[in-house]
């Protein structure tokens, strides 16, 4: 049995990058997240700043650390070791997460493996569509006794156009889906419109 769960989200994601070098490169992500705060989500805001180096023509490897604020407390901290892939259409990203929740007994770790597609629909490449898959898969919990193994399994699925070389439009529907031990399991639906611009 499964448990619908719809909440309103408004998502914002500026960040800002650059070069040190042609194989090397920094990225300052920063993220506010408001939630309805009347099904029992909380406001979230956290900062990354990432270090990203491409070891291939396909392959960057890359690292961050990150600070979270959720409104109402558990604020956390994260290091986060990531393999990202491109090898025509598909796309892959393995991410190992060390999560130092406050408050919590210990050290989480947890590891977000993901898997999709991104096909061209048009010649000049303008239009898109995309789809992914990607598990939550705790290794430790934060808390002796929490669950671990596969906790959840997010899935994405959507179009973009791009506008100009700077802006990007997308539609995307998003499912997440929370594995629940001895219950149902709560799933979360959310279309998403996103309007990307850079500089």
């Amino acid at each position: 049995m499964a448990q619908d769960d719809d909440a309103f989200e408004f998502w914002l994601n500026p960040s800002v990058s650059t070069d040190l070098d042609e194989n090397t490169g920094i990225e300052l992500e920063t993220a506010q997240r408001f939630r309805s705060s009347e099904d029992g989500r909380v406001d979230t805001y956290f900062a990354r700043l990432w270090l990203n180096q491409a070891i291939s023509d396909e392959l960057t490897l890359s690292g961050a650390v990150e600070r979270r604020i959720n409104a109402g407390g558990s604020d956390e901290t994260r290091l986060m070791q990531q393999l990202s892939g491109s090898h025509g259409i598909l796309r892959t990203r393995l991410r190992l997460e060390q999560r130092f929740v406050d408050d919590a007994d210990r050290m989480g770790l947890r590891l977000r493996p993901r898997l999709g597609v991104s096909v061209p629909l048009d010649e000049q490449g303008r239009w898109s569509a995309k789809a992914d898959a990607e598990l939550f898969w705790t290794l430790r919990g934060n808390n002796v006794g929490s669950d671990e193994g596969i906790t959840g399994l997010r899935t994405q699925v959507g179009v973009s156009y791009d506008v100009s070389d700077n802006l990007s439009l997308g539609l995307v529907y998003l499912r997440q889906q929370d594995f629940e031990d001895g219950g149902p399991d709560e799933i979360g639906h959310a279309p998403l419109v996103s309007v990307e611009y850079s500089f």
